[in-house]
């Protein structure tokens, strides 16, 4: 079974989540980023997309445990991920009555259908009961992990390749070659219709503008007038790298049982990650040859915030797993149902008595935020006393 550690990040993403999705106060660092940076916001859904990661790794252990055949796995993964997909779908229409020829296609629950199809597929495709008579070497055993799944590291490699290929190599009319800036007031107004670069230009192509997000992060501050989707397809590529470093962290979890060797990893991996963090943005939110973006899902965005979410784990693991100070509790409750209270949470964020209207400051509207995010947490433990649990 996965760790209690796990269970517990993946709650306590989802709390955290509805509490930024209701607006955290509005205080700007609960918030997206405009473009390049990272806010507490920008956390979010990259460590959901990480502990998915880490929970394919248990999934297909059971699957492999019972002897499931290629076809029924396969029939698994791609029915669940259309069952999401199409739950993000509806759920993107619920403030107006869908007009087809103009409804966003995309959302948060479609980027993760797409991430886990692609990575689990993937992962399939490697995936293997390892045999603990096999000799290496102690360099190689101590490894193991990585070396055993080189095939597979090797092709998401290749899809990482294939997302910094195309955001930076795709020629774009009326844009530079390799822009990936906002557009807009930007630079003075110079790429005015060119926000995202190649990333747009791909989703556009896909989608048509009439289908992607109109009201991206960026207009409030650059004034841009394209549409953009900050979960559109090419920078779901970036995401399927991100959610193969959880993956690597779920086999970690699942090659080594002692805490110290477990430990020691988690830290390693998030050393090594925010070391390339560090040098792909030089330490800088615009400067680098890489700025991390979440819009655009780049890769030092997928660097850092893995590199956070391998150290929240170790905390969380010494804490519950190791020192046993703490159960998870009240977000384990949440976790529970998350495809109910995440849905719920977006269908009801108006209606009282999740929300009502005050005096519009910071203090009023993180209370009611706070408030909002409490209903959701005592609406999943009421669902706890009553042994309802629905997942996909």
């Amino acid at each position: 079974n996965i760790h209690s550690f796990c269970l517990n990040l993946n709650r306590l993403t989802l709390i955290l989540m509805v509490f930024v999705n209701y607006g955290g106060g509005r205080y700007w660092f609960f918030e997206h980023a405009p473009w390049n940076g990272l806010y507490v916001a920008d956390l979010v859904f990259p460590w959901f997309v990480f502990i998915m990661g880490v929970s394919i790794n248990f999934s297909f252990k059971s699957m492999l445990k019972h002897g499931w055949t290629a076809p029924r796995v396969t029939w698994r993964l791609v029915w669940r991920a259309a069952k999401l997909f199409a739950i993000g779908f509806m759920l993107g229409t619920h403030h107006y009555q869908a007009d087809l020829s103009k409804v966003r296609v995309l959302g948060v629950l479609q980027r993760l259908a797409l991430t886990y199809l692609i990575s689990s597929l993937v992962h399939y495709c490697f995936v293997r009961k390892f045999d603990s008579h096999q000799v290496f070497s102690q360099i190689i055993y101590r490894i193991r992990d990585v070396v055993l799944y080189l095939p597979e590291w090797a092709v998401n490699l290749a899809i990482l390749a294939l997302h910094l290929g195309i955001m930076y190599g795709l020629p774009v009319p009326g844009c530079p070659t390799g822009y990936v800036g906002p557009g807009g007031l930007s630079e003075s107004g110079r790429h005015w219709n060119c926000t995202g670069g190649a990333t747009q230009y791909v989703d556009s192509l896909l989608l048509g503008t009439k289908h992607m997000y109109q009201w991206p992060t960026p207009q409030a501050v650059y004034q841009t007038s394209v549409p953009f989707d900050p979960e559109g397809f090419l920078a779901t590529l970036g995401c399927v790298f991100l959610c193969f470093l959880g993956i690597q962290c779920g086999r970690i979890i699942q090659t080594f049982q002692d805490h110290k060797q477990r430990v020691v990893r988690f830290l390693a991996w998030a050393a090594i990650l925010g070391a390339l963090a560090a040098f792909f943005t030089k330490c800088s939110e615009d400067d680098g040859w890489i700025p991390p973006n979440k819009n655009l899902w780049s890769l030092s965005y997928t660097l850092v915030t893995a590199c956070f979410a391998f150290i929240l784990l170790s905390a969380l693991y010494v804490l519950i797993d190791v020192l046993g100070f703490w159960k998870g509790q009240p977000f384990i409750y949440p976790g529970m149902n998350s495809i109910v209270v995440y849905c719920c949470s977006e269908m009801f964020y108006k209606q009282f008595p999740v929300s009502w209207a005050v005096s519009e400051t910071h203090l009023n509207l993180l209370l009611l935020c706070v408030w909002g995010t409490a209903v959701w947490t005592a609406f999943a433990y009421w669902l706890f006393l009553k042994k309802i649990f629905i997942a996909l």
